[in-house]
């Protein structure tokens, strides 16, 4: 490219991303609206389309976004069958939150609050206290868990209030920090195969006048990271896990609603130098940079004290026509991580942040080799990333 053609970029504006639903139709708003439903204190039914339900129970499948669904009719009969149900009957979607990834919505999920209130902005971020990188997935390096995020879960709420409460799940993520800070409340119930998950959730929501139930199925996103969203191995889980939902659906009890939604959707990336921009390579994007969070479609950019609008400035320059490149104070206003952001979360977020609109990714080969060899990748405001059902069957 030219000086003069260089000149003439425009990198994306930053009020240009589509911000998710926070208020209205996110992950974060789902638990307030059941809770309210249910007679939880302080909790508020902020998606409007869902009517009032007893029974409640939320199956949470780790990858499935809205558009994998909707692609995919003939692997996923039964829950392609649900999407004119979405959202209450309204055949739409509801957005995960920024960014588009596990632990972020996990944790939206599970205390009802925005990323920017819970404090788990995103797959790796800095540590204020430490000056390290905290993976919030597997909480490494360790963590207060109650320090990291305080707030009381909407699980927690509601078996105080009186309902009946429980998550069923895989055995491994019974004592996992991020189950005790973003699900925890009333009883964990381990089972290893999807079919005892379907099976004991449908008892558990039986018992109780009122009930929250919540249980999990995380093979389809790994299969999408590992082979790709149109894969023969993804296509066999999302075949699987549409029987393990008809399952759960044909077992409810009287007065009970199955929700079924997803934390992100995800997409694949070519293995080519102009779709995966390696940091570790790059001397311009590594420059002034003294940690590099978040993963490929969601960078958190910490830099060297005093360099912080050079790396701003570069960052724009190489990345903006491919990605939303906002300091930190931009995006808090633009209100990526939710209507505000803590006092103690601020500093979890990069200096920069780059929020990636094309089909591309910032690996770093040398120090995340694992993370840069995945095919499907997540984590942005891109509707592919972003929109995740809200699937309803009723009984």
């Amino acid at each position: 490219m030219t000086q003069a053609a260089w000149d003439d970029v425009e990198p994306l504006p930053v009020h240009s991303a589509p911000v998710p639903a926070y208020g209205s139709g996110s992950l974060a708003d789902l638990l307030p609206t059941l809770g309210a439903h249910l007679g939880v204190p302080d909790c508020t039914a902020a998606i409007p389309e869902l009517a009032p339900v007893d029974r409640a129970c939320v199956f949470l499948i780790d990858g499935l976004g809205w558009e994998q669904l909707k692609a995919h009719p003939d692997e996923a009969p039964f829950l392609s069958s649900l999407i004119a149900s979405s959202r209450g009957g309204t055949g739409q979607p509801i957005t995960a939150g920024y960014p588009a990834t596990t632990a972020t919505s996990l944790a939206s999920v599970g205390t009802g609050l925005p990323p920017g209130a819970h404090g788990l902005p995103g797959y790796t971020v800095r540590n204020p206290d430490t000056g390290e990188l905290m993976n919030q997935l597997r909480w490494n390096p360790w963590t207060k868990p109650q320090t990291w995020q305080p707030y009381p879960t909407i699980f927690q709420r509601a078996h105080d209030a009186g309902v009946h409460t429980a998550q069923v799940s895989a055995p491994a993520f019974q004592s996992t920090p991020l189950t005790k800070i973003a699900l925890s409340g009333g009883t964990f119930h381990g089972r290893l195969s999807g079919e005892d998950r379907m099976d004991l959730a449908a008892e558990q929501l039986a018992a109780g006048d009122r009930s929250l139930v919540y249980t999990y199925y995380s093979e389809v996103d790994g299969k999408g990271h590992r082979f790709g969203v149109d894969s023969d191995p993804w296509r066999g889980q999302l075949m699987y896990v549409d029987r393990l939902a008809q399952r759960l659906a044909e077992q409810l009890p009287p007065r009970s609603a199955l929700y079924v939604t997803a934390d992100h959707g995800m997409l694949d990336i070519p293995f080519d130098e102009q779709s995966r921009i390696d940091f570790d390579t790059d001397w311009e994007l590594r420059a002034g940079v003294a940690l590099l969070g978040g993963e490929g479609r969601a960078r958190h950019v910490y830099a060297v004290p005093g360099a912080q609008n050079d790396v701003l400035a570069v960052w724009r320059e190489v990345l903006g026509e491919q990605f939303w490149i906002a300091s930190r104070d931009e995006a808090i206003a633009a209100g990526w991580f939710g209507p505000q952001v803590d006092r103690r979360v601020y500093e979890r977020l990069g200096d920069v942040i780059a929020a990636a609109r094309d089909d591309v990714v910032i690996i770093a080969s040398e120090n995340e080799p694992k993370e840069s060899a995945m095919v499907g990748n997540h984590g942005s405001m891109t509707p592919v990333e972003q929109l995740v059902p809200l699937l309803e069957v009723r009984s």
